[in-house]
């Protein structure tokens, strides 16, 4: 169990980092920020990206991440939980904006690089595209977050398997809120 949670407490920032647009969207107020990271640009006559990876989307998602380490960071200032003590990740040593960023950044430039391919191989922007979807930003995330924190071989295997899941259970309910017009 305490594995289970330490792969939640673990990857939660770059979880919420890949949310984070999905929300943002709604909001009335960043519509500005809603130009395409690609600005429209083709490569083989197709889309870079697609028009659903936008500025507002990373900004929001290393805004998101950042709030979340600084989160944990206060928790465990307050209350360190057995399964994080004298672990790397108890983040107590690092600077919240430097993890955030990366998780937040990991986690979007790794959505960005699997709809670059989607692109490339002709699958439609919002096209379910069944496991990458759900792998995209936990590698993204993993990848660069290990700039600073680094686990070891079975923790990165939970952190995926925990975080697959989530994502599945998740975009689901994303699906029944009319967050996302697809199921996963």
């Amino acid at each position: 169990m305490d594995t289970i949670l330490f792969a939640l407490w673990f990857f939660i920032p770059a979880g919420v980092a890949n949310a984070a647009p999905i929300l943002a969207a709604k909001l009335p107020y960043s519509r500005d920020l809603n130009a395409p990271l690609d600005f429209g640009k083709e490569i083989n006559g197709k889309r870079i990206f697609g028009s659903h990876k936008t500025w507002r989307g990373v900004i929001s998602g290393i805004l998101a991440a950042t709030l979340v380490v600084w989160a944990q960071k206060m928790i465990l200032d307050n209350n360190n939980p057995g399964f994080i003590s004298g672990h790397p990740s108890d983040y107590l040593s690092l600077n919240a904006f430097y993890l955030g960023f990366l998780f937040g950044f990991g986690a979007l430039v790794g959505d960005a690089i699997k709809s670059f391919i989607k692109r490339q191989l002709d699958i439609d922007a919002g096209k379910p595209w069944f496991p990458f979807d759900q792998l995209d930003y936990i590698i993204g995330g993993c990848l660069l977050a290990a700039v600073a924190v680094r686990l070891n071989a079975p923790e990165y295997l939970v952190v995926i398997l925990v975080w697959f899941l989530l994502h599945l259970i998740f975009s689901y309910a994303g699906y029944l809120l009319k967050l996302k017009s697809t199921p996963i």
